[in-house]
């Protein structure tokens, strides 16, 4: 059983704490700056932004401000669709580097495979996207790259220029939603599976089965999720501006759910709707 210092090792042998903090619709300025830095002191080591919450100077004041060492906190960033291609991704990552005022970045994803401004071309603009990405990691800026919300086409699309494989996807995984075959691919391809919205953007507290397992277990349904994440191999971004809540998310490591209990989650197809088609999203 998993702890919070514990980690999964990427296929290029780089670690990554198990659990991420989420920051996603955390505002810039006070609020993602407080909820950064609570995180960081319930133990917390692992940061994820991105260009697109507008938030990434809030998170490097406060990994700045943490009193932790650089190297003690793992900083994941996403490109955003509007910069797409070669040159456009090079100026992208020079922006949020700025914005974060930190030496490097532990992982940098594409955020989103197909977005529209790209939607005629997007084979083409990841194999430019991703030559910057690789030039970036090779000259030491990211210890690790990686993609979000791509499924296996997109996959094998990037693989026919890429010299570098991607080491995460990170895509909506959470308890009714679990996108099987985007998991499986990944799994042969040794592609980590970073869980975004493990809580189903809130609407899985909701679901009376998973009400029943957390009071079985003495614990919220927050907490069975993230247990849940884990026992499934994923690394979930939970995420929660309210201090009590991020310590909670953190009491995940006292119990484990029996297979009987994880054979009824995965009962819970389409509880909390599904996935965007990212091939179809108007952003």
């Amino acid at each position: 059983m998993k702890t919070p210092s514990d980690t999964f090792s990427l296929h290029n042998d780089v670690r990554i704490p198990c659990i991420g903090f989420g920051t996603w619709q955390a505002s810039n300025g006070d609020e993602a700056v407080k909820a950064v830095k609570q995180a960081l002191a319930a133990g917390y080591r692992h940061i994820d932004t991105a260009a697109a919450y507008g938030n990434e100077e809030s998170i490097g004041i406060a990994v700045r401000e943490s009193g932790l060492a650089r190297d003690d906190v793992f900083v994941t960033s996403k490109l955003q669709n509007t910069a797409h291609g070669y040159d456009e991704t090079k100026a992208a990552f020079e922006a949020t580097m700025s914005r974060l005022k930190l030496d490097y970045l532990d992982l940098y994803l594409i955020h989103w495979p197909n977005p529209k401004p790209v939607r005629d071309r997007w084979q083409e603009a990841n194999a430019g996207t991703w030559r910057a990405f690789e030039e970036f990691y090779e000259a030491g800026r990211i210890r690790s790259v990686g993609v979000s919300n791509f499924h296996p086409h997109h996959l094998e699309a990037l693989a026919k220029t890429a010299n570098v494989a991607p080491m995460v996807n990170q895509i909506r995984l959470c308890p009714g939603d679990t996108q099987d075959t985007v998991v499986e691919y990944c799994r042969q391809q040794d592609i980590l599976l970073e869980a975004y919205s493990p809580f189903g953007t809130g609407s899985l507290f909701d679901v009376k089965e998973m009400q029943d397992i957390a009071s079985q277990y003495g614990k919220t349904v927050a907490q069975v999720a993230i247990r849940w994440s884990l026992q499934m191999g994923f690394l979930p971004l939970p995420k929660s501006v309210t201090e009590s809540r991020i310590r909670e998310n953190t009491a995940v490591f006292d119990f484990a759910l029996s297979a009987k209990d994880m054979e009824k989650i995965a009962s819970l197809d389409g509880v909390v709707g599904y996935s965007q088609d990212p091939d179809k999203t108007n952003f």
